[in-house]
């Protein structure tokens, strides 16, 4: 199968004369940065469990990129076929983006977590001409996976391990040994393969909070007008090193750790897994000023960083996105690291909407999820679509130039109206200077006796209680209330046991009204998350809807 797409001339036509779109692919910024820079670092990539380090110029990532391209074309990838990769963050990920662009290909990343029960539904629905994978990472055995698979996915033509002692499917043997650029006229072929801005270019699976994954399908130009923006609100330029330690695989990391330094002829500096004693050696040898992670992320940083202030002390923005930054946890990562904490709102169907600026007050961080991006905008509306009274709690719609262009053979769930506006399925609020702040997803309300409780707001109180790394509030069926409020937590190293009536009595010491206080608490080693950071409350509503309550008390 060969993916298209039809962008409407509507769409385009603004997008154009706005500047938002140009038309500009990824491998002509890889060119830019060949001529003016060709020397200069172009990517850095850190194995952990092996502690090696892998660099890259320009000039030889271009190298690397064109054979890759050439052999791929070979192997019979044709343009618009797609390409998929289940791989850590390494720098062949990186190479086969680049050259999947080259030849007009479609890069599918899947997260390297993902087994037998998800590869079989994604790769299958996308056809996958090609998958390129570890011999193993983490001690799992990748190649053994898909070889069970393989007869379930006939579209599936080549499978090419990376690390394989198998010469015949060998990433580095079948790819890189051969000098493919040799045997073909790669100028002409790269030229009639080189992709259009709105040819799709990504095909990347939601990561699933809420069931089934779709197919998110994105151009150059929907890409690009979301890196721009992001680079240029945060004051990003060339000289900047950018570490990524968020899976590529997942549309933070592919955006702003694969895309957006090549962009900016700046280096990427990857870590394939995360270890925060790790990233502080990488970031004593690499000195990078930016990041962008979940928040899990920044909690394990911020554990560490009173003990490695001078390894840190390049750090100067580290984005957090996935969910709402606890208050409690900016005002940690304040005392801890030098770095500017910038809050983030986005979805994989646009990369960041919304973002704090590096020079508002700390405060929007702990507070908010951001103002819309240039190109991008926000709307908070009732159920029949329309504006709510700023501060007052809505659905939360987005419409701009890096909105993707449909889903995988699906367009019944293109769910974008007449003007342009794309239902996020979130809950939001508006300030008066167009911050957001994102309060719940639609499918997390939680009403007890009729009334909605404020998950986030009593989730963020819950995160000042000292023991308390991360939590989580669902709803438990009621027959009387109709629902109450449960809490999952984990808890700090060094905190054994957190009681009910221990949160309890920290929520009443922080003046909250007795019907928003949880009655169920249950600490879990960890709670369920997607590969992106972000909690599966889908789960924990099920698990929730086990438990035996005693009769409620008058609402």
């Amino acid at each position: 199968m060969n993916i298209t797409a039809t962008v409407p001339s509507e769409r385009r036509a603004p997008m154009i004369e706005t500047g938002a779109w140009n038309d500009m692919i990824i491998t002509d910024y890889l060119d830019q940065a060949v001529s003016s820079s060709a020397d200069a670092p172009a990517l850095i990539a850190y194995r952990v469990n092996q502690n090696v380090r892998r660099a890259f110029s320009y000039a030889e990532l271009d190298h690397v990129v064109r054979r890759i391209a050439a052999g791929l074309a070979a192997l019979g990838v044709s343009k618009g076929a797609v390409v998929s990769c289940q791989l850590p963050n390494w720098w062949e990920m990186t190479a086969l983006h680049l050259a999947c662009v080259r030849i007009g290909a479609v890069l599918n990343p899947l997260m390297p977590i993902f087994r037998e029960h998800e590869l079989r539904f994604m790769l299958g629905y996308a056809q996958s001409r090609v998958l390129v994978i570890p011999q193993s990472f983490r001690g799992f055995d990748y190649a053994a996976m898909v070889d069970g698979l393989r007869g379930e996915l006939p579209a599936l033509e080549h499978v090419l391990v990376i690390d394989s002692d198998d010469e015949s499917r060998s990433f580095q043997r079948v790819l890189l040994d051969r000098a493919w650029e040799e045997e073909t006229d790669t100028q002409a072929l790269f030229a009639d393969r080189k992709p259009h801005g709105d040819d799709v270019v990504q095909l990347l699976y939601t990561s699933g909070t809420t069931g089934q994954p779709k197919g998110v399908l994105h151009t150059s130009n929907t890409l690009f007008s979301n890196i721009r923006p992001y680079a240029e609100r945060l004051h990003l330029g060339s000289d900047d090193i950018m570490f990524m330690a968020s899976p590529l695989a997942h549309q933070t990391g592919f955006l702003y750790g694969l895309m957006m330094p090549i962009y900016l002829k700046s280096p990427s500096v990857l870590q394939d897994v995360w270890d925060p004693t790790f990233a502080v050696k990488v970031a004593k040898a690499e000195r990078p000023t930016f990041t962008m992670a979940s928040t899990p992320f920044l909690a394990d940083l911020i554990e560490i960083a009173p003990q490695h202030s001078e390894e840190l002390s390049s750090l100067r923005i580290f984005v957090s996105a996935g969910a709402p930054i606890p208050g409690a946890l900016v005002e940690r990562a304040a005392a801890a690291i030098q770095a500017k904490i910038v809050s983030a709102w986005g979805m994989t169907e646009n990369g960041a909407v919304t973002m704090t600026r590096p020079e508002d007050e700390p405060e929007r961080a702990i507070n908010s999820d951001g103002v819309a991006v240039p190109h991008m905008a926000v709307r908070v509306v009732d159920e029949n679509g329309e504006d709510v009274p700023r501060g007052t709690e809505g659905n939360l719609l987005v419409r701009g130039a890096s909105l993707f262009v449909g889903y995988l053979k699906r367009p019944d769930l293109y769910d974008v109206d007449e003007d342009g506006w794309f239902p996020t399925g979130d809950l939001a609020r508006m300030d008066a200077q167009g911050y957001i702040r994102i309060t719940g997803r639609t499918k997390d309300v939680v009403i007890r006796g009729g009334e909605n409780v404020p998950v986030v707001e009593i989730e963020n109180l819950l995160y000042k209680h000292p023991a308390i790394s991360a939590v989580a509030l669902v709803g438990c069926p009621d027959d009387r209330l109709g629902e109450r409020l449960c809490a999952y937590v984990t808890l700090h190293d060094g905190h054994q046991s957190l009681s009910l009536q221990e949160a309890v009595s920290f929520l009443t010491e922080q003046r909250l009204t007795r019907n928003y206080l949880p009655e169920y608490l249950e600490v879990l080693p960890e709670l369920p998350r997607t590969p992106s950071g972000k909690i599966q409350k889908f789960k924990l509503r099920e698990q929730a809807k086990g438990i035996s309550l005693p009769a409620a008390k008058p609402a």
